[in-house]
């Protein structure tokens, strides 16, 4: 069998995928499984090697730049060339494992004699473009998407642990400069959107008392002037350092992370997949269906207030608000031992 899977974005998504081809790579190695991304993510995916560890081959799908000049030549032009090359590798069979129409567009341009999905996508109108329309089974989102990977293949899959590939300039700079002390704990402070995020205030507060536990607390972020992370580290009275990185150093970080506390972004799903021990912090997201999933020890903390709606306002959920600092470093101390 050749197989493309698409699943173009985000991180979370991304790695909440992951289980299922890697699954699917151990019980039939001889096949060929390429994979459809966003440039952001392939990292997640392949290293310094040609092939990554669950996928052999994996095709650029810029969706964040074609989004900002959809009918631009330069979008026309990189639309094109991505057909061209999925064309090429004649897919026996293409499973969208992100249920959105862009998702299944691209997966229909590979031309694949079966293009499978969701019988209910994340968005209705994608599922027009399938020629198989699988049934979701399971709670959490790994199980369905082993579900939907296993049924369209026809092959029982059970998600289990997965291996995040490794960039060699990365795992020097984390070595060498980005980890000073052992251990660490990381703080991702950001949500994705506001209802999901914990006031930096907060983070702050809670960077004051993990340093006293011994840790050296570090917050990730993209670049130099962010916010949100700069809000954080002055909250904290310089308890916390900011460590700017890309996907690639953040991987990398992460292997010689000891704990890691923050919400439902992406982060903290890749800390659970490489079996760091994580404290998550639940509002309008349902942990039963977006949790951490991973081999590591976790502790969720979701306040009874905090009702599943996904809706993306400005203002933190209400149960979220009710976790306090003192609530967290419980958790902390209960997790960690210390």
């Amino acid at each position: 069998m050749n197989i493309l899977i698409v699943r173009v974005g985000a991180m979370g998504d991304v790695l909440h995928a992951l289980p299922a081809v890697a699954a699917l790579k151990r019980v039939r190695p001889q096949w060929r499984v390429d994979w459809a991304v966003d440039p952001r993510w392939a990292p997640l995916l392949m290293g310094d090697d040609e092939r990554g560890p669950a996928v052999d081959m994996v095709h650029l799908a810029p969706a964040k730049e074609w989004s900002k000049a959809p009918l631009s030549s330069a979008t026309m032009r990189s639309v094109l060339t991505l057909r061209k090359r999925l064309r090429e590798e004649h897919y026996d069979l293409v499973v969208d494992m992100q249920g959105t129409l862009r998702s299944a567009v691209i997966g229909k341009m590979a031309g694949g004699e079966l293009l499978a999905g969701y019988a209910d996508p994340r968005e209705r109108l994608a599922a027009m473009l399938y020629k198989r329309k699988i049934t979701r089974r399971g709670a959490h989102v790994v199980e369905q998407g082993a579900a939907l990977l296993g049924d369209a293949c026809g092959v029982e899959l059970q998600p289990g642990a997965v291996e995040i590939p490794r960039a060699q300039w990365a795992e020097v700079w984390a070595e060498t400069e980005a980890v000073l002390t052992r251990p660490i704990c990381m703080l991702t402070v950001g949500g994705g959107w506001g209802a999901k995020q914990w006031p930096t205030e907060r983070y702050g507060a809670l960077a004051i008392e993990l340093k006293r536990m011994g840790f050296d607390v570090v917050v990730n972020a993209p670049r130099k002037d962010d916010a949100i992370a700069t809000s954080v580290v002055e909250s904290s009275g310089g308890a916390a350092r900011i460590v700017v990185c890309n996907v690639t150093g953040l991987v990398s970080l992460m292997r010689r992370t000891d704990l890691l506390v923050g919400g439902d972004t992406g982060p903290m799903h890749l800390a659970a997949a490489m079996g760091v021990p994580v404290v998550a912090l639940f509002g309008p997201t349902c942990p039963e269906r977006n949790g951490p999933w991973g081999p590591g020890e976790k502790r969720v903390l979701r306040d009874a207030a905090s009702v599943t709606s996904y809706k993306r306002s400005a203002e933190t959920d209400a149960g979220l608000m009710n976790l306090s600092v003192e609530i967290v470093t419980k958790a902390v101390q209960e997790l960690t031992k210390r």
